[in-house]
């Protein structure tokens, strides 16, 4: 007897299937490969996002680490010698699950510090003596000139989240995640930076912070903050920032002007998504408009 839920008609056909049917040209090299996908996406066999997804693995065996890697003056980190009390306030700025530990400087990358690893020395009455050693969980370190497909697969057999750049003379030129790298495939994914669709473009915090979308558009930062922007040079916060950047930012540069720093929380190759802000000087005031 027929199974009266299941739909009538042959079975939708899958997405290895329907890639079997595209390739069955035998592309000559990759750009007709791309081609050949991309023409199929335009007729529908595969949507925008697989798309996006193929080409995003096709470009990662191209990348190398200091494509996407945090460069070392961004990093953010924890000193090895700092107390408890010291520290605290470094992981819930960074708001980041996992920070390099330092020696004397930048260049000595002794392990790293899982955020969670902290929770045990906080319930009342633990008693437990705070020890940066006995938590301290090692480094993995990767050159610079790393295939970021070659990282990808070193992630998955060792389980780390968190590789330390090194460059060819043995110094730290950055640090890059897993993340990093599933992002240049699946596009951006949101993380401890993000702030969600239901929440506000401007997120006011204490000590005069700001967590900013950059597709706030400049009317309502205008009106937010008492500026005067020009909304027919900049439709958005972002294209702002782009302009006093020069280039397309990574996430932790930042920018001063006008009495205000910015920080980047959240971008990717082609955009801003997210930025901090906060005074660093008095505010400025309206400027009146010129009249002609």
């Amino acid at each position: 007897m027929p199974d009266a839920n299941r739909p009538e008609g042959p079975p939708s056909r899958g997405l290895l299937e329907r890639l079997g049917s595209i390739l069955s040209s035998e592309p000559r090299d990759r750009t007709e490969l791309l081609e050949n996908l991309r023409s199929a996406q335009a007729r529908d066999l595969i949507d925008p996002e697989a798309l996006a997804m193929l080409e995003g693995v096709l470009n990662v065996s191209d990348m190398q680490v200091r494509d996407i890697m945090v460069p070392r003056a961004q990093m953010g980190v924890v000193r090895r010698e700092a107390a408890l009390e010291e520290i605290i306030p470094d992981v819930v700025a960074s708001a980041h699950s996992r920070l390099p530990v330092i020696a004397d400087s930048r260049d000595e990358v002794v392990g790293i510090l899982l955020a969670k690893d902290l929770l045990r020395f906080f319930p009342n009455g633990s008693g437990e003596t705070f020890d940066m050693q006995e938590i301290l969980r090692p480094a993995v370190f990767v050159p610079e000139s790393k295939r970021l497909n070659v990282l990808l697969k070193e992630f998955r057999l060792s389980r780390n989240h968190m590789a330390i750049v090194v460059d060819e003379y043995g110094g730290v030129a950055g640090l890059v995640t897993i993340e990093d790298v599933l992002e240049q495939i699946v596009g951006e994914i949101e993380d401890e930076h993000d702030v969600e669709d239901y929440l506000t473009q401007i997120m006011q915090h204490p000590g005069d912070r700001y967590t900013i979308k950059a597709l706030t558009p400049i009317e309502e930062f205008n009106a937010f903050f008492r500026t005067a922007y020009s909304e027919e040079d900049f439709d958005t916060v972002g294209g702002l920032l782009l302009s006093r950047f020069g280039h397309v930012p990574r996430r932790g540069e930042s920018v001063a002007f006008d009495g205000m720093e910015f920080r980047v929380l959240r971008a990717d190759n082609r955009r801003l998504h997210l930025v901090e802000m906060r005074r660093v000087g008095e505010p400025v005031p309206p400027v009146d408009p010129v009249v002609s």
